[in-house]
C-alpha cells in the first residue's frame, strides 16, 4: 500500500524524541512546570528534615556532653514535624498542578487525534480495522495518561529526592556515598539495554491490544450476520485468539519488567547491608558519629526507595511511549485530501455544474479502476451512471464528493478544481446519500437534524420546526405517523430499529435539510419493499427538484427518468446520452436495458 494511505508508524523515534514530540503536540503538559518543580524541591527538602533532625537529636540532644537535652530534642521534633507538614502540602500542590496540566495536554492530544482521523481520506482510514483505530484515540492515550499523572509525578519527585539525598549523604560521609553510587551504577548501565527490550515488548502489547479491540468490535457489530450463518464458534475462536495473543504479549512484557524491578530491589538491599557494615567500621574508627550513621541510613532509604520506584516508572514510561508513538502515528499521517481553506477559491451557492476531465483513479497497490473519464453534469440536470458491479460507478461518486482525489485528471465544480475549493464550501454545496444511510443512536428527529447547517456550527435542536417541515415537504408524514413515537421514535444503534428502506427515508430528509446544490445518490431505492420504494421515489423526486443530481443507478428504472445516462464499463465511459437515444443506438446500454426488461416481465 502506498505510503500516502498508511498510518505513519513513528516507530523510529526514541523515548526522548517521542516525549519531545508529544510535548510539542500537547504543550499544556509543561505549562507552569517551573513552579511545579520549585514545589517539588520544597517537598523533597521537607522529607530531608527527618534524617537531619534524627542526627541532631542523637548527637546534640540525647548524647549531649552534659546529658540529654530534652528541650533541644523537643524543638528538633517540632521542626521535623513542621517540615513534614510543609513538604506534604507542597506534594499535594505538585499533584494537583501536574494533574491539571496533564488533563489539559491529554485533552488536546485526544481531540487532535480524533479530528485528524476525520480529516484523513476514506482510503487511509480503511488501512486499519475500526476497533484498532479507536484504540489509538482511547486506550493508547489512557496509557499516556497513567504515566503522566502517576509516573510523571513520581519520576519528578524521585529524581529530586535522589539528588537531595546524595548531597546530604556527601555531607555526612563521602566514603559511604561513594559506596552507594558504586552499588547502583552497574544497575543503571545494565538497565539501558533491558529498557530497549521492555520498549519493544510494550509496543507489541499496544499493537496486539488494538488488534484485539478490532476483533471484538467486528464481532459485536456483525452479531446478526454471525448468528444468521451459525459461525459463532468460529468467531469465538478468532476473538479468543486475539485475546490470547494480547495476554501473551502482556505476560512477556511483565516478565521482563519483573526482572528489572527485582534487580532494583536486590541491589537496594545489598547496598543497605554494605552501608551498615561500612558505617559501623567508620563509627568504631571515630570517623562517624552515631547520629550521622542513623541519619545516613535514613538517607539511604530515601535514595534507594526512589531508585526502585524509578525502575517501575521507567517501565510505565515504555508502555506510555509505545502508546504515544501510535497516537503520533495518526497525527503524522499526511492528509491526502487537503483542504484549500481560506486560500482556496470561494464556491458561492447556486445551480451546480460538475465536470470530470480525464479522470483516472487507482486504489493503493491496485490496478487502475477509472481510465480517462469524461463526464459533465449540467446545472439543474439529473444524470444517472450505470454499469456492471465493479465498473467504477461508486468511485466516481466518491471523487465528486471529494472523499478522495483522482490520481490523474481533475473534478471541477462550476469550473473550479475541487482541490482548490474550500472543503467548507464543498460540503455546503455537495451532499452524498450512500446506498446504506448511516444513522446515529438517537431519535428520528435527531438524525434528520444532522442535515441542518447553523451558522455557529452548533447542533440544532431536533425540535427545530425545520425538521417537521422537511418531513412534510418530502411527503413522509404518513410514514412518520406510523412509527411508535413519531419523530421521537428511537432508531437504535446504526439505525437497526428501522428497516433499510426506512433508514433511507431518514437519510433523504437529512439531505433535504442540508439543501445542497448537487445531490449525489448511490441508488437509494435498492433492496427495499415496494411500498417503501414508492415513498423513496416520491421523496427523491421532491428532493432533486431544482438541483443537480448524479445518481449511481443499480436499477435502469432510475436511468429511464434521468435527463442524461452515462454508461461505464471496466472503468471507462463508453456511452453518454438520453435514455431513449441510447436504447435506439443499439449499443451497451441498449443491451443492458433489453436484459432488464426481459427480467421484469
Amino acid at each position: 500500500m502506498s505510503a500516502d494511505h498508511r498510518f505513519a508508524p513513528a516507530a523510529g523515534l526514541g523515548v526522548l524524541a517521542t516525549l519531545r514530540r508529544g510535548v510539542q503536540v500537547s504543550p499544556q503538559l509543561v505549562q507552569g512546570l517551573g513552579v511545579t518543580l520549585l514545589l517539588a524541591v520544597v517537598a523533597s527538602l521537607g522529607k530531608v528534615l527527618v534524617p537531619v533532625a534524627v542526627q541532631q537529636t542523637v548527637d546534640t540532644g540525647i548524647l549531649a556532653a552534659g546529658g540529654p537535652d530534652v528541650s533541644r530534642v523537643t524543638t528538633l521534633a517540632g521542626v521535623a514535624a513542621l517540615g513534614l507538614l510543609v513538604g506534604a502540602a507542597c506534594s499535594a500542590f505538585v499533584n494537583v498542578r501536574l494533574f491539571r496540566s496533564s488533563e489539559a495536554g491529554l485533552w488536546t492530544l485526544r481531540t487532535r487525534a480524533f479530528r485528524h482521523v476525520h480529516d484523513l481520506s476514506v482510503l487511509t482510514q480503511n488501512t486499519e480495522r475500526r476497533g484498532s483505530l479507536v484504540s489509538r484515540v482511547t486506550s493508547d492515550v489512557d496509557t499516556i495518561s497513567l504515566f503522566v499523572q502517576w509516573g510523571g509525578i513520581m519520576l519528578l519527585v524521585s529524581v529530586l529526592q535522589i539528588g537531595v539525598a546524595t548531597v546530604l549523604m556527601s555531607v555526612y560521609s563521602w566514603q559511604l556515598t561513594l559506596l552507594v553510587w558504586l552499588g547502583f551504577v552497574p544497575l543503571v548501565v545494565a538497565l539501558r539495554p533491558l529498557q530497549k527490550r521492555v520498549n519493544a515488548r510494550y509496543t507489541a502489547v499496544r499493537e496486539q491490544y488494538g488488534a484485539m479491540l478490532g476483533s471484538i468490535s467486528e464481532a459485536v457489530v456483525g452479531a446478526q450476520t454471525i448468528r444468521a450463518y451459525g459461525v459463532a464458534a468460529r468467531t469465538q475462536r478468532r476473538v479468543d485468539a486475539a485475546v490470547v495473543a494480547t495476554r501473551r504479549a502482556m505476560i512477556r512484557a511483565q516478565n521482563l519488567v519483573a526482572v528489572v524491578f527485582s534487580s532494583g530491589v536486590l541491589v537496594a538491599n545489598l547496598v543497605l547491608a554494605v552501608v551498615v557494615v561500612a558505617g559501623t567500621y567508620l563509627g568504631i574508627a571515630g570517623e562517624l558519629t552515631a547520629g550521622r550513621l542513623l541519619a545516613f541510613l535514613f538517607l539511604v532509604q530515601m535514595f534507594t526507595g526512589p531508585v526502585q520506584q524509578a525502575t517501575e516508572i521507567l517501565n510505565e514510561l515504555q508502555n506510555a511511549t509505545a502508546g504515544w508513538r501510535r497516537v503520533l502515528g495518526i497525527l503524522e499521517t499526511p492528509v491526502s485530501v487537503v483542504d484549500a481553506g481560506p486560500a482556496g477559491v470561494p464556491s458561492p451557492r447556486g445551480a451546480a455544474t460538475v465536470e470530470l476531465r480525464g479522470v483516472g483513479f487507482a486504489y493503493p497497490d491496485g490496478p487502475p479502476v477509472l481510465h480517462d473519464v469524461e463526464v459533465t453534469v449540467p446545472a439543474g440536470a439529473s444524470v444517472a451512471v450505470v454499469g456492471a458491479t465493479g465498473s467504477g460507478k461508486t468511485t466516481i461518486a466518491r471523487l465528486v464528493a471529494r472523499l478522495m482525489d483522482p490520481t490523474s485528471g481533475s473534478v471541477l465544480l462550476d469550473g473550479v478544481d475541487l482541490r482548490d475549493v474550500p472543503l467548507a464550501d464543498l460540503r455546503r454545496r455537495v451532499v452524498l446519500v450512500p446506498q446504506e444511510g448511516f444513522l446515529f443512536d438517537g431519535t428520528v428527529a435527531e438524525n434528520v437534524a444532522y442535515g441542518l447547517r447553523d451558522a455557529d456550527g452548533a447542533m440544532p435542536s431536533p425540535d427545530d420546526a425545520r425538521v417537521a417541515e422537511a418531513i412534510d415537504a418530502l411527503g413522509l408524514r404518513p410514514w412518520v405517523d406510523e412509527l411508535a413515537g413519531g419523530l421521537s421514535a428511537p432508531v437504535g444503534q446504526r439505525g437497526e430499529s428501522l428497516s433499510a428502506g426506512e433508514r433511507q427515508l431518514v437519510a433523504l430528509a437529512r439531505a433535504y435539510l442540508a439543501a445542497p446544490d448537487l445531490l449525489l445518490l448511490d441508488e437509494a431505492t435498492s433492496a427495499v419493499d415496494p411500498a417503501t420504494e414508492v415513498r423513496i421515489a416520491r421523496a427523491l423526486e421532491k428532493l432533486a427538484r431544482g438541483r443537480s443530481t448524479l445518481t449511481i443507478a443499480h436499477r435502469l428504472s432510475t436511468a429511464e427518468a434521468a435527463d442524461l445516462v452515462v454508461v461505464v464499463e471496466a472503468g471507462r465511459v463508453v456511452e453518454v446520452g438520453p435514455h431513449a437515444g441510447l436504447v435506439a443506438q443499439g449499443g451497451t446500454y441498449s443491451a443492458m436495458h433489453e436484459a432488464w426488461v426481459a427480467q421484469t416481465r
